[in-house]
């Protein structure tokens, strides 16, 4: 059986090969492979956007994505289009139409989404990487789920022409890799890049508050990490910080958006504030980019991402212009906390990944604090890496790494750098047990 039909990432198989190249031995992505989520613009393909009424009432695209092209340019060779949530319109990686792609690190576990297939065809060891887009999550959360690097990029610095939208305020291209040096590279391909020497990260803000939403012992994660910087930059560059409280502080224009009630006590207010304004900037937007689709073709939509679309439609413009306030603020306060060189440690999200079909319902108290955490890098536009760091209980876990706004290429250089100390310490944490 053709194994990449086994792990059910792929939409469509083709093959689309780099230009010839009278040297492809110094182009940075010669001989290796990729897919694409089916959000790309690919010439001659209806970019299917995750659901059959989509495909159906589209017509086939006339250009390919230029980040796709870039790629083909660097000498990397593309084999497909992978699945994905409907319309982008979730993080769990489950698809009623095409089926959920298999998790190749929890085959009984949702592979994250909504950029699933392209996240399993890099785990699975299908393509040597993958590009997918995140705007909630979408990179981060299978990158994670999937034992895998995912990296999401400064909001802005790499083109979205040829991407369908989903909200352009947070909209970005990312990537998946299994090697860290190929996420570097191709990172530099997507960013036009040169090569250029690591610089040394000035600090490392650990907020304690936010490894108290993690529903694993948090000291696997904080242990794993902390060991593996001051193995290479030393004790001296740890910082620990509320970051809640620094949040709340720092970013005014959240108090319209803190939930005054007690039903998220144990969470982080300022940051489900953080999230709740990105949801209602989110949903704007994306009625704006797609009700008359929506409303016109009424479209067959899977349970959850239904529900999340129509109430969208019934979206309005009140508190928009606060959203924008709060992203404006949250990335004021962001940069005065890591200035140039600064990185934040969060966990990427709350724990391993939820089991299959798991209710909604149940879910709930994980996907408010997921989005807490995910909102961070989101809502300032701040580029964020995924890292995995081995398995508790045998699934996958992770870590992040955040970066000021148009510091990706110190980030992909750093995440080189600290790879292999931090395997080497996963390796040490696991068999502590």
């Amino acid at each position: 059986m053709d194994k990449s039909l086994e792990f059910g990432a792929f939409t469509q198989k083709f093959l689309i090969r780099p230009s010839p190249n009278p040297s492809p031995q110094t182009l940075p992505l010669n001989g290796l492979t990729f897919a694409v989520k089916e959000i790309f613009d690919v010439e001659g393909y209806v970019t299917g956007f995750g659901n059959p009424d989509w495909i159906r009432t589209h017509s086939v695209a006339t250009s390919t994505a230029p980040t796709v092209l870039s790629l083909l340019s660097g000498g990397a060779t593309c084999v497909g289009t992978t699945v994905m949530d409907e319309m982008a319109y979730s993080i769990n990686g489950e698809n009623i139409h095409y089926g959920t792609p298999i998790n190749p690190c929890a085959r009984d576990r949702v592979p994250g989404g909504s950029s699933s297939g392209s996240a399993v065809a890099v785990a699975a060891e299908l393509v040597d990487f993958s590009l997918g887009t995140d705007t909630g999550g979408s990179v981060r959360v299978p990158a994670s789920y999937c034992g895998i690097l995912g990296f999401r990029p400064s909001h802005g610095v790499v083109t979205k022409d040829g991407v369908v939208p989903m909200a352009q305020s947070f909209d970005t291209v990312g990537w998946f890799a299994r090697d860290p040096k190929i996420l570097n590279r191709v990172g530099r391909v997507l960013l036009q890049l040169p090569d250029v020497a690591p610089v040394r990260p000035s600090h490392f803000v650990i907020p304690d508050d936010c490894f108290q939403l993690l529903n694993i012992p948090s000291n696997r994660l904080t242990e794993t990490v902390i060991g593996s910087i001051k193995k290479l930059f030393g004790s001296h560059v740890l910082q620990h910080k509320n970051l809640g409280e620094y949040v709340e502080e720092r970013v005014p224009s959240l108090e319209q958006f803190m939930d005054k009630s007690n039903k998220h006590q144990g969470y982080i207010p300022s940051l489900i504030a953080l999230s709740a304004a990105m949801r209602s900037l989110q949903r704007f937007e994306f009625k704006n980019n797609h009700k008359d689709w929506v409303t016109n073709v009424k479209p067959h939509l899977g349970p959850g991402i239904s529900e999340r679309v129509w109430e969208a439609m019934r979206s309005t413009d009140e508190n928009i212009k606060l959203c924008h306030l709060v992203k404006s603020e949250i990335h004021g306060a962001l940069t005065a906390l890591l200035e140039d060189f600064g990185v934040l440690v969060i966990p990427t999200v709350p724990g391993p990944p939820p089991k299959l079909l798991t209710e909604g319902g149940t879910l709930e108290t994980f996907r408010v604090r997921a989005f807490s955490l995910l909102s961070i890098a989101g809502v300032s536009g701040f580029c964020q890496v995924s890292l995995p760091l081995g398995k508790y209980d045998n699934l996958p876990v992770s870590i992040s790494l955040i970066a000021k706004h148009g510091a990706d290429g110190f980030l992909l250089s750093l995440v080189e750098t600290l790879y292999g100390t931090l395997q080497e310490q996963v390796e040490i944490a696991e068999k502590s047990g």
